[in-house]
């Protein structure tokens, strides 16, 4: 006993510290609009590393600050500049000789005789968009020979593309390898001794690529990084804090003499869908003396024309002009291939970037290259003249000067925006972004709202970040409330919002890195608890579709669909299996969620021909589902699962309560009869002593029954209170070091079904302990991205999944905290 003791006050005591600490999140938001406007940090200090893409991708915005001739960097790191020794198939066509069967050991040598191996045109690979030679065997060899005039390089870089593991040979010796895969190019510095394998005439590039699983690719070149022109030395700040809010993230640096705050505001208001729809985000930077001297301060702020293509090798034009009362840069592919791209893990190549300024700034705005960016401001040269520029790559610049600062702080701001034309395409019809659907609307107009409203909108931001914090805090703890700030603007970010051609709204998700769905059912789900909290029309959003859908006769099978399409292309379903007792249960669930907090049944009135059809359908074929995939498929197919039974008894329960708001009193009367009558039968196939089992009467296995959580928050009480209190119990059994998995087969969970299920338990202590190892694994993944929803609880890694909008889940017990009668917390913003 006394041991028991000693080591329950040693995981009190490592719980206190742990609460006690800011939460280190796994990537910091900076810019966050939506799924092509999503800008991060993927570390720990803001200066250094690239600013980044959620995908990964370079979207490279450098912030500095001149403190009396200084140079210190706040954002970012300068980008390299390469200049071509070799083209790659993005700047030029060039064959491989190849063979898919293993050639003699010699292969890679540069006598080696291969005339008989095929000739192909790079890139090669199995995709079918801009592959030129397809490749699908396991193993490919190629060779590449080419001629140089000179071969005395300083900085000489391999640029390449590979899918998966690879070999490379420079002349005969192996100059790298790795096992493992890229998507796009990558930058890969050469050793002196691999440099020197270069030689004037004829060279061979041999490379070796075994394709494991999944797609193959192979494309390679060579590049030499250039010289920054007027470069002087540049420091690092110190960075001395950061504070992450539901809307900012806020940086403390200090530049010599000078602290520097930079706050990254993106002004995602809920309850003001136009503030919500300004794809316009704020970046400041507040000065102030530290030593009671008076300094000259200069701000210089940089942004990569790369935030407006898919990848790096596509052509922009950038231009600099005034419009009204600010000063403006803008940048856009030559091509404007507009919607032209769907899928996961790509960028958008369509509309244009800005960059503004109010003129009484005083603003020093200028296009350049890369080589060139920082010369007008780190070396004080005259910037180029020019008004426009094309080419690969730009830097869109804007230096602000600060005068001389002392002890009372000086501010300046940019405005980042990006003007998509048309988002996304909706059965067939091209959709504007929501802020411009109704016609006369452009860019340069919300760029000058924006700017007016400055001060206005960061007071906003900074009250409801304040408040959002308070309630969570109530509601969860401090743990559970910094998990909340973290999931905020993801969350949101993840979905676009436009008007359908009937004038509905439509708030459309995108399934980052997972398939790039287009308004997944079962991703509207999990995420719905952040909207329902702060305004249900966006969740209306998220369903209204769904059910244009079907009531259109689009979709004619007797349950909800998965998705609409693949983004932004929203033309109907493209995942290539339904899940029918998962969709149509979360239809229905979260329409019966929307009367309870909106008070009334009129959104389920005009729908009500479609949820009986539903309704009907997990009637007959909900309760002991057949072999289907449900939310989690990456788990795989499960037959008799008994959580998804849960959703389906729960269900045909919202179905019932819906009934009795609308007034059909039978209605309510069956279904609820019929819910409560599937969960005794529930408990006893389920049962398997002190707990319930995954799939039903299947004995020695277990599952977080997350959907379970409804019964609860929306005071149905289909299943007895003893239920939940078993499970719980169970589940504190079963916790790994960084969370509760997710059932039996695997170790690994998902953290916003551990939040739901958390909020199963009827005590703070319990409902603590399960949050607890979800702050943990987010305060110390050693994967530095967008916060993953997916991970392994022994060792905090990601599985896959990133920058999903289904961490909204986390805002569960928020919901339940509204729902309790708290709602006069919840103002408006």
């Amino acid at each position: 006993m006394k041991k028991k003791f000693i080591l329950l006050l040693l995981w009190v005591l490592n719980v206190t510290v742990l609460v006690a600490q800011d939460l280190r999140a796994p990537a910091y938001p900076l810019i966050t609009h939506n799924p092509y406007f999503s800008i991060w940090s993927f570390g720990d200090t803001l200066n250094a590393s690239n600013t980044r893409h959620w995908t990964g991708a370079d979207h490279s915005m450098i912030g500095m600050v001149k403190v009396d001739g200084k140079v210190y960097r706040i954002l970012g790191e300068e980008t390299k500049s390469y200049k071509t020794v070799l083209a790659a198939s993005d700047e030029e066509k060039y064959n491989f000789s190849y063979t898919e069967s293993a050639p003699a050991a010699d292969w890679m040598n540069p006598q080696f005789g291969d005339s008989n191996w095929k000739s192909g045109a790079a890139p090669f690979g199995n995709d079918k968009g801009p592959v030129n030679t397809n490749w699908r065997s396991d193993n490919i060899w190629a060779r590449r020979t080419f001629n140089l005039g000179e071969a005395d390089f300083d900085k000489l870089f391999l640029k390449l593309n590979h899918d998966d593991n690879v070999e490379v040979y420079l002349n005969g010796e192996e100059i790298y390898q790795r096992k493992g895969w890229t998507d796009r190019f990558q930058y890969i510095p050469l050793q002196e001794a691999a440099k020197q394998k270069l030689k004037k005439g004829q060279n061979v590039l041999a490379i070796h690529v075994a394709n494991t699983a999944g797609g193959s690719w192979l494309d390679i070149g060579l590049v030499a990084e250039e010289a920054l022109k007027g470069k002087v030395a540049v420091l690092p700040a110190e960075q001395v804090g950061v504070e992450l809010n539901a809307t900012q993230t806020i940086y403390q640096l200090k530049c010599g003499p000078v602290d520097v705050t930079t706050t990254f505001t993106s002004p995602l208001l809920m309850q003001h869908l136009d503030l919500l729809a300004r794809p316009v985000s704020y970046i400041s930077a507040k000065a102030k003396s530290n030593d009671k001297a008076s300094h000259d301060v200069q701000f210089y702020f940089g942004t990569s024309t790369d935030l407006a293509v898919n990848s790096t090798e596509q052509h922009v034009a950038a231009q600099e002009y005034a419009s009204g009362n600010l000063s403006v840069l803008r940048a856009g592919t030559k091509e404007q291939p507009v919607l032209q791209k769907k899928g996961d893990n790509v960028r958008i190549d369509w509309g244009y970037l800005y960059v503004a300024v109010p003129k009484s700034a005083r603003p020093i705005q200028y296009i350049s290259t890369t080589a060139n960016a920082l010369a007008p401001f780190a070396g004080n040269v005259s910037p180029p003249a020019q008004e426009a520029l094309q080419g690969k790559s730009l830097v869109l610049n804007t230096i602000l000067p600060l005068g001389k600062v002392g002890s009372t702080a000086k501010e300046q701001y940019v405005m980042l925006g990006y003007d998509e034309l048309n988002s996304v395409q909706y059965f067939g019809q091209n959709l504007k972004p929501w802020w411009k659907a109704e016609g006369g609307s452009t860019m340069e107009k919300e760029l000058a709202k924006a700017a007016s409203d400055y001060n206005k909108v960061i007071a906003q931001c900074q009250a409801f970040d304040k408040k959002l914090y308070q309630d969570a805090l109530a509601a969860g703890g401090k743990a559970y409330a910094e998990l909340c700030e973290l999931a905020y603007r993801q969350a949101i970010a993840a979905h676009t919002l436009v008007k359908s051609p009937e004038g509905e709204i439509l708030f459309l998700s995108k399934e980052n890195f997972s398939n790039g769905s287009i308004n997944t059912v079962d991703v509207t789900y999990p995420s719905a608890p952040l909207f329902l909290v702060y305004n249900p029309d966006l969740l209306k959003g998220m369903l209204n579709g769904i059910f244009y859908y079907s009531e259109s006769g689009k979709w004619n099978k007797p349950f909800a669909a998965h998705d609409l399409g693949t983004y932004p292309i929203a033309n109907g379903q493209t995942y290539g299996e339904d899940m029918p007792v998962e969709e149509s249960g979360n239809m229905l669930i979260l329409t019966d969620a929307i009367a309870k907090v909106e008070g009334n049944a009129n959104y389920a009135k005009e729908h009500w021909e479609t949820l009986t059809t539903w309704a009907e359908y997990l009637r007959e074929s909900g309760f002991d589902p057949a072999n289907q995939l449900s939310t989690d498929d990456f788990a795989g197919h499960l037959a008799r699962n008994a959580n998804l039974s849960v959703k389906a008894i729960l269900g045909l329960a919202s179905y019932g309560k819906l009934a009795g708001m609308l007034g059909k009193e039978e209605v309510e009367k069956e279904y609820t009869a019929l819910a409560k009558s599937m969960a005794q039968k529930w408990m006893q196939l389920a049962n398997d002593g002190d707990h319930y089992t995954l799939a039903f009467e299947n004995e020695g296995t277990w599952s977080q029954k997350y959907n379970l959580v409804w019964d609860k928050i929306l005071d149905y009480d289909i299943f007895p209170k003893s239920v939940r209190e078993k499970e719980i119990k169970y589940y504190l059994t079963k916790q790994e070091k960084y969370g509760l998995p997710l059932d039996s087969r695997k170790t690994y969970t998902k953290s916003d079904w551990v939040l739901w299920t958390a909020t199963l338990a009827d005590n703070e202590g319990d409902f603590k302990a399960l949050v607890q190892p979800m702050w943990k694994y987010a305060n110390e993944t050693p994967d530095r991205v967008p916060i993953s929803d997916w991970h392994e609880t022994t060792d905090a890694e990601v599985m896959n999944f990133r920058a999903r909008s289904v961490v909204g889940g986390y805002f569960i017990k928020l919901l339940e905290y509204k729902l309790e009668g708290n709602n006069s917390t919840f103002g408006t913003w």
